[in-house]
């Protein structure tokens, strides 16, 4: 990995989460916040491939997982996001990414995601929450990710591409 790809990557995840934490925290409906290191995710695994998307999965869920508010074990949103950079990686990279496959990668990656930190949740024991209200926030996650999509994705992608392009892999 470039230095400077390496360092744009860092940038983009320490704003993301910034944002999240504090810009996005204000509209929190239930509780739910939306997820924009998610998206940052999501769109570092559709240019740069799987093994990149969970590298920058993994960076995004710790600090996430250590960020001030933060009430649950740590380590539940990077193994989320890990999985989450990894299948939105596995999306095919050799044709054209269009908005709808933009929008159905998030709305995946966000159902996983939140699933996966919800799951973990109750597995752990970390939450008092049920499943009806996990049901909730996941629904409440996938509709706040799918709503910032355009405004998030296109413009991280376009930083992801300007850094380093993409080297296109034959399956």
């Amino acid at each position: 990995m470039s230095l400077v790809r390496a360092g744009g990557a860092v940038l983009a995840v320490i704003v993301a989460v910034v944002l999240q934490v504090t810009v996005f925290s204000h509209l929190a409906w239930d509780g739910v916040v939306p997820n924009v290191a998610l998206l940052v995710v999501v769109a570092a695994a559709l240019v740069r491939g799987p093994q990149f998307g969970a590298l920058i999965g993994f960076a995004a869920g710790v600090l996430i997982d250590l960020a001030p508010p933060a009430d649950h074990l740590a380590g539940r949103w990077a193994l989320a996001l890990v999985l989450v950079g990894f299948v939105a990686g596995l999306v095919r990279q050799d044709s054209r990414i269009t908005v709808p496959m933009m929008l159905g990668t998030v709305a995946a990656a966000s159902f996983v995601g939140t699933s996966i930190f919800a799951i973990t949740g109750l597995l752990l024991d970390d939450g008092t929450t049920g499943v009806v209200e996990m049901l909730q926030v996941i629904g409440i996650g996938m509709v706040f990710d799918v709503a910032l999509t355009l405004l998030i994705v296109p413009p991280t992608m376009a930083l992801f591409r300007r850094i380093e392009p993409p080297r296109y892999v034959a399956w």
